[in-house]
């Protein structure tokens, strides 16, 4: 028997349950809203920049991956339902947000996992609406940074020019930026370059020597060593699965068929 629009189920539930207890990495997947809430440690969420550190909450939908910087413990649920989808349609990007925000989240999730109700599942997301518009700030150091790579990215010569910037040392440059964002400097530069190099591939008006010039590297041949290196594929593979599948011919109308 279909389910009737009345029935709680359509509107908001709890269809999957998840728990990252320890070190290993942690992939959520299906459609919905993923909450999470981090009570130990420090987590990675991969496509965010900030760390998730213990009383945080996660949002998002899947794919998502978790990859723990300390022993951490994490319980999670996703949602379904119209109420769900709704929420997810202004969220955006997955993120973290900062329990504060929502106290009652994590009961509520650790209630999920032990027995599901709609009315349970729609608490929840009531708990976090507004969980979504809070995030950590960064460090004021941190946050300069991130801003000098992003809009100077093609032409910033590396780390140690970056601190001359910002007037600090390299090693402090390094120590704050890894603390905060999970990564370092270097690394974050280098991947705001491969996603520029990425919306370029997009474009058959770009060669790789000239893609190089505009994102920073020495040349094609660099290019390509950090792109396999980064993303596990070369920039012409990419590139071709990136490639939109050819034009289907459009068939005339019936009208204007021929027959014989």
């Amino acid at each position: 028997m279909s389910k009737l629009i009345f029935e709680p189920e359509i509107y908001c539930a709890c269809s999957k349950t998840a728990e990252l207890d320890g070190t290993a990495p942690l992939k959520l997947d299906g459609a919905g809203l993923w909450v999470g809430v981090l009570s130990r440690g420090d987590c990675l969420l991969e496509g965010c920049e900030q760390p998730g550190q213990s009383g945080d909450v996660l949002l998002g939908t899947s794919p998502l991956t978790l990859t723990p910087r300390s022993d951490c413990h994490l319980v999670a649920v996703r949602l379904t339902g119209y109420c769900a989808d709704a929420y997810l349609l202004r969220l955006g990007a997955a993120r973290w947000a900062d329990g504060a925000s929502c106290p009652g989240a994590a009961e509520l999730v650790a209630q999920l996992l032990g027995s599901s109700t709609p009315a349970m599942a729609y608490a929840l997301l009531c708990a976090v609406g507004k969980a979504d518009e809070t995030a950590r700030p960064l460090p004021a150091l941190v946050a300069e940074a991130v801003e000098a790579i992003r809009q100077n990215y093609m032409a910033l010569y590396g780390v140690e020019e970056l601190s001359e910037q910002l007037g600090v040392t390299k090693s402090h440059l390094v120590r704050a930026f890894k603390q905060a964002l999970g990564v370092p400097p270097g690394k974050y530069l280098t991947s705001m370059r491969i996603e520029a190099v990425k919306t370029l591939l997009l474009s058959d008006e770009y060669n790789l020597e000239m893609i190089a010039g505009l994102t920073g590297f020495s040349g094609a041949n660099y290019l390509c060593r950090v792109f396999k290196r980064e993303v596990g594929v070369s920039p012409a593979a990419w590139r071709a699965a990136a490639a939109p599948p050819p034009a289907v011919p459009k068939l005339p109308p019936r009208s204007e068929e021929m027959f014989v």
